[in-house]
């Protein structure tokens, strides 16, 4: 059995699609999530639409380092609010202003100058999709945020795992303790590329799966003993 897929498939079978991505000006909602509902576009593949829209990703990414994502929401609304969610006006505002308005997301002043330096090469891209060893290049870009940006701003099939990926398992013994970002990452792409060979497909896979262990964790994985009561081990032992 292919037990990488097998999560994927119950988690899907249980929780269904999650429309992530979501976007602060677009009216979809996700009833199932916990914490902030609004903006997601379930079963419709189509986002990011417009360079905003992929831009709103980036700076999400960037934003999302270190908390969650109902902490984003309010940077992202302090921007909208005043017309700046999009590159060209961040980047004309005064330094202490964005500090401001970032600030729900923590640690705001090494964020902010993260943004500035993403939007100066965000702005040579011309509209061409970034590599992985590009955005890794630039400073504030790790392998989390790089993978979130390729994967749900370009549609790059490139998994994003986190610390929740790594708990869920390890906790069901497929990883050991001591596996590193790209250990997970590798493994996880080298077994679902084993059952699934159209890349588009992949990438909505991708997509779909990282969002599922996110809401799978919150009630699973987030405090310790974690997987205490995690139906996985069913199909799995």
């Amino acid at each position: 059995m292919n037990k990488v897929f097998a999560i994927y498939q119950k988690l899907y079978q249980t929780y269904g699609a999650q429309g992530w991505w979501p976007f602060i000006n677009y009216e979809g909602k996700n009833s199932e999530k916990k914490g902030n509902n609004d903006g997601y576009h379930i079963l419709d593949y189509s986002f990011p639409r417009d360079e905003n829209e992929v831009f709103e990703v980036c700076l999400g990414s960037i934003l999302t380092q270190n908390t969650t994502f109902t902490s984003v929401v309010k940077s992202l609304n302090n921007l909208n609010e005043i017309d700046c969610l999009n590159y060209k006006r961040i980047k004309n505002l005064p330094l202490e202003k964005l500090k401001e308005l970032i600030r729900p997301s923590g640690y705001n002043n090494q964020k902010a100058n993260y943004i500035l330096n993403f939007i100066e090469f965000f702005e040579k891209l011309n509209g061409k999709i970034p590599t992985r060893e590009e955005l890794l290049a630039i400073k504030g870009i790790g392998f989390e945020t790089a993978d979130s940006i390729l994967l749900y701003a370009y549609n790059q099939p490139e998994l994003k795992v986190d610390a929740y990926t790594k708990r869920l398992l390890v906790h069901n013994k497929l990883l050991d303790e001591k596996a590193k970002y790209n250990d997970i990452k590798y493994f996880m792409e080298d077994e679902l590329k084993k059952v699934i060979f159209d890349e588009k497909q992949l990438v909505i896979t991708y997509q779909e799966y990282h969002a599922l262990i996110v809401n799978h964790s919150k009630f699973y994985y987030s405090k310790q003993p974690y997987g205490n009561g995690c139906f996985l081990n069913e199909i799995l032992s």
